[in-house]
C-alpha cells in the first residue's frame, strides 16, 4: 500500500497537501513548535540545520542566537582580481563552513565591492584555517529575498584590480551559532567533523558518529519561546518586545537575573502545571561540562533562575540507570524521561524537593530524540525493532509491518527518525530513512483505536499536530511547510498534480491452491465523496500466479468510475475480466488530480477451474 490509510476498517485514500505561502527556509527543517501570544498573533517556530524561524503570515524570520561578534576592526577581507571569492581574516573566528556572519562598518575595498555590499550577511563558503574563511561577495540583498525554494541563491559579484582594500580598521563580524550536521556522519578523518575538533589535523581515535545532528526543542514560558540545541546550548525569544519579529533569540544565560542557568541540554520543557524550566542531561551548577544523565529545573515561575537556594524551587535530579539521557516528553500526569536503556517518570512533588524521578522500565530502547508522541495519557515511541505504548504500564505493540519497516531501515541515520501525531485520524505516524536513502522518505502508522498499521512513502523532515492552525503542518525536504489532509493533491508543484495510491491484497486462493481459480467479473464497493474531479475513477486490476513466491504471470485491469450523484452514488454497475490461476490478488489504485476515494467490500465471481 501506498498514501491510503484505514478507517473504519476500510481503506481510502489519505488526503492531499497544500503549501503554506510562497516563500521557503534554508536548511532541513526537523523541528516546528505553534502557539498564539497574546495579542492573538499566531507564530510557528521553525528549527532547522541553519537556523531558526518564526513563521508568521507566511514569512519566515531569522532569529538564529549569535553566538559571537568582533571588536571593530577585527575582521579583514581580501578580494582578487576577476573573482568573486572574498577572504576574511579573523582569529580564532570558531566557524564552520555553512555558518551565516553578518559585516558592518565596513569601507569599499576600491572598486566594485563597494561599502553595501561587505555590510550584509553571508554564508561562509569554506573554512581556510583557524584564522581565516571564504564567502562569495554578492549584490546586495537580504538572505530571506535569496532563499529560492530552499536554496541559498546569491548573484555574485566579481572583484577588478581595484578592490585591493582591507574594509578599513571598523569592521565588525557577527556570528550566528555553529549550524548542525544535516546527516549524521560517521568517520575519523578528515572532515569527520566540524571545525576545531581536536588539534590540526587530528582524527578521533575510534570510528563512531562525530557530531549530533541539528536536532532543536522548544516549548513556551508563557508566549514566549525558550529554544534549545540537541546537545547545545539554551536560548530565550521574548514574544512581547516592540519588534519581536526583527529581535534575535539569546542565550538562556544573558537574561536580566540569570543565575547559574544551563549552557547544553540535550532536551528542554516548561512544565504546564508547575511552571518550572527543565533541562535534561545537562551541564552541573558550576560546571561547563555536560554531565548527560543531570535534570536541572530553575526556580518555579522564573525562567532564569537556575542556583537553588532555601527560598526557590530550583535544584536537580540524576537518572540512576542508563549513560545518557535521549529525550523527554510530557504528559497530563508526569514527564517521562528515555535514556538508552531505561525509561523513567518524573513528577512534581512540591516543596521541599520540588521534583521526584523513578524507573518504570529497563531493557527498553528509543531510536531518536524525536521518536515519542504523547496522545492524551498514552505515549507510545519506536524502539530498536520495536514499538512501545505507555498508559501506566510499559507495552509492546504487537506490528503487522515490522519486518517491512526494520528489514528496509537505514540505522546509520535513525537520529532523524520522528514521531507525528494526526488526531483526526487516530494515528500516530513515524517517518523513518529506508536503507537506500540518507533522508526521511517513509511512514508507518499506527491507528490507536482500530489497532490497526499501515505505512507508505513521503519526504518529510517534521510535523505538528492541528491545534492552532485547523490542518497539520509538515516540512518538505524542499524548504517549503505544507497544510496536509487538505485537498486531494501533492501542492508541492504549480499546478498540483495527483498522488499515486494504491492499496493491494494479500493473495487468496481454492482449497489452499490445489485447485485453479478462475474470476470473470467483479462487482466494485468504492465511493468517490467529495471528489473534485469531473469523472473520478480507479483502476481495479486482479493479479494471478501458479506458483507461491513466483512472479504474478498475468493481469487484467479495469477503470471504475462514478456514472452518477443523486440520488445516490452510482458506479459502474460490474467489471468483467479474464483470469486464471493458483491464487489471485486485488489491485485497487488512482493517480488523477481531484481524486478522493473509498473501498468498500467489492465482490468477485469466483469459481473452480481445471488443473491443466
Amino acid at each position: 500500500m501506498d498514501k491510503v490509510r484505514f478507517r473504519a476498517g476500510f481503506p481510502e485514500k489519505i488526503g492531499g497537501w497544500t503549501k503554506l505561502g510562497s516563500k521557503s527556509f534554508l536548511g532541513s527543517c526537523r523541528a516546528l513548535h505553534s502557539w498564539r501570544t497574546i495579542a492573538l498573533n499566531t507564530y510557528l517556530g521553525v528549527g532547522t540545520s541553519d537556523k531558526y524561524y518564526i513563521e508568521e503570515g507566511q514569512g519566515y524570520y531569522d532569529i538564529t542566537p549569535i553566538r559571537a561578534a568582533t571588536a571593530a576592526g577585527g575582521a579583514v577581507f581580501a578580494a582578487t582580481n576577476g573573482q568573486s571569492t572574498v577572504t576574511i581574516t579573523d582569529a580564532d573566528h570558531g566557524a564552520v563552513a555553512g555558518d551565516f556572519v553578518t559585516f558592518s562598518g565596513a569601507a569599499p575595498l576600491g572598486g566594485v565591492i563597494v561599502a553595501n555590499i561587505l555590510n550584509q550577511e553571508y554564508k561562509i563558503n569554506a573554512v581556510v584555517n583557524a584564522n581565516s574563511y571564504t564567502i562569495t561577495a554578492r549584490e546586495v540583498n537580504t538572505v530571506a529575498d535569496i532563499t529560492v525554494d530552499g536554496v541559498y541563491t546569491p548573484v555574485a559579484k566579481v572583484a577588478n584590480g581595484s578592490d585591493s582594500g582591507n574594509g578599513g580598521g571598523s569592521v565588525v563580524a557577527t556570528y550566528q551559532i555553529n549550524n548542525g550536521l544535516n546527516t549524521s556522519v560517521f568517520g575519523n578523518g578528515w572532515g569527520a567533523g566540524t571545525w576545531g575538533r581536536g588539534t590540526w589535523g587530528s582524527a578521533a581515535t575510534i570510528d563512531t558518529k562525530t557530531d549530533t545532528l541539528r536536532l532543536w526543542s522548544h516549548d513556551n514560558f508563557g508566549e514566549d519561546l525558550i529554544i534549545s540545541v540537541y546537545n547545545g546550548g539554551l536560548f530565550y525569544w521574548d514574544a512581547s518586545t516592540p519588534s519581536p519579529l526583527t529581535t534575535r533569540a539569546v542565550a538562556l544565560g544573558s537574561l536580566a537575573g540569570a543565575s547559574n542557568a544551563p549552557t547544553i541540554a540535550a532536551k528542554v520543557i516548561v512544565s504546564d502545571v508547575d511552571r518550572h524550566v527543565i533541562a535534561f542531561g545537562c551541564n552541573p551548577l558550576g560546571s561547563a561540562t555536560q554531565d548527560p544523565l543531570l535534570i536541572r529545573f530553575s526556580d518555579q515561575e522564573n525562567v532564569a533562575d537556575w542556583t537553588p537556594t532555601t527560598t526557590n524551587t530550583a535544584g536537580d535530579l540524576t537518572v540512576g540507570s542508563g549513560s545518557r539521557i535521549i529525550t523527554a516528553i510530557e504528559t497530563r500526569q508526569q514527564i517521562l524521561v528515555f535514556t538508552d536503556t531505561s525509561l523513567h517518570a518524573m513528577q512534581y512533588l512540591g516543596p521541599p524537593f520540588t521534583f521526584g524521578i523513578s524507573m518504570i522500565s529497563e531493557n527498553v530502547t528509543i531510536i531518536s530524540p524525536n521518536a515519542t508522541m504523547a496522545i492524551e495519557d498514552s505515549v507510545f515511541w519506536m524502539g530498536k525493532n520495536e514499538f512501545y505504548s505507555y498508559s501506566g504500564a510499559v507495552q509492546k505493540l504487537p506490528c503487522t509491518v515490522k519486518d517491512y519497516v526494520f528489514s528496509d531501515f537505514n540505522s546509520d541515520q535513525e537520529e532523524k527518525v520522528f514521531a507525528a501525531a494526526n488526531t483526526a485520524f487516530s494515528e500516530v505516524w513515524w517517518f523513518y530513512p529506508s536503507s537506500t536513502s540518507d533522508t526521511v522518505d517513509r511512514y508507518v502508522v499506527y491507528n490507536y483505536v482500530q489497532n490497526v498499521w499501515y505505512y507508505g512513502t513521503l519526504t518529510r523532515g517534521a510535523w505538528i499536530d492541528r491545534g492552532v492552525e485547523d490542518f497539520p503542518i509538515a516540512a518538505g525536504a524542499d524548504g517549503y511547510l505544507y497544510y496536509h489532509e487538505s485537498g486531494f493533491d501533492d501542492g508541492s508543484t504549480a499546478p498540483a498534480t495527483g498522488i499515486s495510491a494504491h492499496i493491494e491484497s494479500s493473495q487468496f486462493d481454492i482449497g489452499d491452491g490445489n485447485n485453479f481459480s478462475f474470476v470473470s467479473k467483479i462487482i466494485p464497493d468504492v465511493t468517490f465523496r467529495n471528489s473534485t474531479a469531473a469523472a473520478p475513477s480507479v483502476t481495479f486490476t486482479m493479479k494471478a500466479r501458479n506458483f507461491p513466491g513466483g512472479n504474478f504471470q498475468q493481469d487484467d485491469d479495469e477503470a471504475v468510475t462514478k456514472s452518477a450523484s443523486v440520488p445516490v452514488e452510482q458506479y459502474t454497475n460490474q467489471v468483467f475480466v479474464r483470469l486464471r490461476g493458483r491464487s489471485m490478488a486485488l489491485r485497487v489504485e488512482s493517480s488523477e488530480t481531484g481524486m478522493g476515494w473509498r473501498l468498500g467490500s467489492p465482490r468477485m465471481e469466483v469459481r473452480q477451474d481445471g488443473r491443466r
